[in-house]
């Protein structure tokens, strides 16, 4: 199954960070899952590493690219396709980083892991407690 991951789920997920749902750590280590992490989660860790708000223990390049092998995460870009979807998705979520995971969980017709309730506001399937439903 193919699965879009939320940029805090990749990072609990490396770090074995005791927030992390079992069911999330599950599908993230079940190898016959495909990884799928957007552009948009890359671009928001640089951001977070930039400002402060995140540090890492080796710098950023290292770090994903790391992270990128060793998950063998398969790298979402950022298509017009995407973009099109932010433009008409209702306001329930501010966020843009989240937005645009939301949009591309959309057009991809993948769900998305994450922690974050206001996912639930919009049609996309969010993996995150073990009552999930997974169809």
């Amino acid at each position: 199954m193919k699965l879009l991951l939320d940029s805090h789920s990749l990072l609990w997920f490396v770090w074995d960070h005791p927030k992390l749902s079992t069911m999330a750590r599950d599908l993230m280590a079940n190898p016959r899952n495909e990884l799928l992490f957007s552009m948009a989660s890359l671009w928001e860790i640089a951001i977070k590493v930039s400002i402060g708000k995140l540090t890492l223990a080796e710098p950023y390049d290292v770090f994903m690219n790391q992270v990128i092998a060793r998950n063998h995460l398969v790298i979402l870009p950022i298509t017009v396709r995407h973009t099109t979807m932010v433009v008409s998705l209702p306001f329930q979520h501010r966020d843009p980083f989240d937005r645009l995971l939301i949009a591309q969980a959309m057009v991809e017709q993948v769900p998305i892991i994450s922690r974050d309730a206001a996912f639930d506001a919009y049609p996309v399937t969010r993996l995150w407690e073990t009552n999930t439903v997974i169809s």
